[in-house]
């Protein structure tokens, strides 16, 4: 479990220490751990913090938002609760976030780019590159560039690499994404739905509902993946019988090697082997 100091969890939270301090006045963060004089706080701070601001943007003031984690917290354990805010919080993926500098992206987009050309250049000058802070393949922090998920930028470099041009990358990541998005609501949407995780069925205890968002992970990564892979096979497949039909080109058929007939044996060689068994 991590330690944060106040300006530390702010930073990862993505708030300010002013509104960190805000929430504890309100009673809606539970108190620092005391070492000394200096608080530490950890994952279930981190998660708590934003549970707030999800709910913030649904709408609900930080009143309300006050009274529903009273009702939680007199109604469940609180160490529970926590616990559960820590499990929907936590990444989805055991990968690492990285640093970029500018030169560094732009290297990966413009590969044409000479580098003694990046010297001195901001992001303002590849204007393009504002398409992937809005997919959120990179953040510029005002020094360099975070990348949250380094793979999905790798992916959006290969493509260019192999002659897709930029705008249509960001293009195919957008419509991606929300395909994505939808498969994942409709997935979470039938487990509530079957799992009798609906709200309005108060039978459900938080540690249960911590455990099936657990097995949630493993489970729906596995689902998508799996399909993801057949439906490829087949559309490349498809699309490979397409390209082969658009060239005039025939394919041959699956069975062509085995119905091929071996060559016979030169007329001489099979004389002489009879010649031989006569003597």
């Amino acid at each position: 479990m991590a330690d944060f100091r106040i300006d530390d969890l702010a930073r990862a939270a993505g708030t300010t220490v002013r509104h960190v301090r805000g929430f504890q006045e309100r009673g809606l963060l539970p108190p620092p751990r005391m070492k000394g004089r200096v608080g530490f706080y950890d994952d279930s701070h981190l998660a708590r913090i934003h549970l707030i601001a999800r709910l913030k943007d649904r709408g609900y003031t930080l009143a309300s938002i006050g009274e529903m984690l009273s009702a939680w917290e007199r109604g469940h354990n609180l160490a529970d609760l926590l616990g559960l805010e820590r499990v929907i919080h936590d990444p989805w993926s055991d990968e690492e976030p990285a640093r970029m500098t500018l030169a560094q992206v732009v290297r990966r987009f413009y590969p044409e780019i000479p580098e003694d050309a990046l010297k001195g250049r901001t992001p303002a000058d590849y204007p393009k590159l504002g398409r992937a802070e809005e997919l959120e393949f990179i953040r510029w922090t005002g020094e360099e560039y975070e990348v949250p998920s380094p793979r999905l930028l790798e992916v959006g470099a290969e493509l260019v690499e192999a002659g897709i041009e930029l705008e249509a990358v960001f293009e195919i990541a957008g419509r991606l994404r929300g395909d994505v998005d939808a498969i994942a609501r409709q997935f979470v949407r039938l487990t509530v739905e079957h799992a009798g995780l609906d709200a309005r069925s108060g039978d459900r205890d938080v540690r249960e509902v911590g455990e099936v968002i657990r097995r949630l992970r493993p489970i729906g990564m596995q689902a998508v993946q799996g399909l993801l892979a057949r439906s490829l096979h087949a559309e490349i497949q498809a699309e490979f019988a397409r390209q082969i039909e658009s060239m005039g080109l025939t394919p041959p058929a699956p069975d062509a090697r085995r119905t091929r007939t071996a060559p016979r044996p030169e007329a001489g060689r099979g004389a002489g082997a009879a010649g031989g068994t006569g003597q």
